[in-house]
């Protein structure tokens, strides 16, 4: 079922919603959500709440395309319930992932909504900007949460070249942030 039709089921607040979403994209969240969580049983609990989401935010939204806005979803209640498990035990390589980036994204201080659209705003730029390979490699490991060796073998070419591919593209990241405003 194409996405135009499994959002009208959602207009129409049909239950089929659920399913046909399940049907299309199950795979798609159960895959984000194992790659941040690491666990099958809280995977499927982030998947079941991603359908929840959707089902209480469509109406009055019609995300198009209807997959990131899914996955987008997922990982936003995936990364809520890892830092929520991070607070009682703080390890993994989700833990080292965000540690990576916390010398990039400017820190939360009383920041309102608008500020944050625009740093998400400027984090799609700057990724968008990136040459395809060095792309590939930032969402592997920033969206994705794989690990050097996972995003050195999707490349094909070695772990330290992976290392020093990432931080030559956070101080690149960070360097953007600074001249388009946000202070690190």
């Amino acid at each position: 079922m194409d996405d135009s039709k499994i959002l009208d089921l959602f207009w129409e607040r049909s239950e089929d919603a659920i399913e046909e979403t399940d049907k299309k994209y199950g795979r798609y969240c159960k895959y984000i959500a194992d790659r941040i969580l690491e666990n099958e049983e809280d995977s499927l609990e982030v998947k079941n709440d991603t359908y929840l989401a959707a089902w209480n935010t469509i109406p009055p939204k019609r995300p198009e395309p209807l997959k990131h806005y899914i996955g987008a979803l997922c990982r936003n209640i995936a990364m809520n319930r890892r830092k929520a498990q991070k607070r009682q035990k703080r390890e993994g390589n989700v833990s080292l992932i965000l540690d990576e980036l916390a010398e990039c994204i400017p820190e939360k201080e009383g920041e309102e909504m608008v500020d944050s659209l625009l740093l998400r705003d400027a984090l799609n730029r700057f990724v968008r900007s990136l040459p395809s390979r060095t792309q590939k490699a930032f969402l592997l490991r920033y969206w994705y949460a794989c690990t050097i060796a996972e995003v050195a073998s999707e490349l094909s070419i070695k772990e330290s070249n992976a290392a020093v591919l990432l931080l030559r593209t956070r101080e690149k990241l960070k360097e953007f942030l600074v001249k388009e405003g946000f202070t690190v």
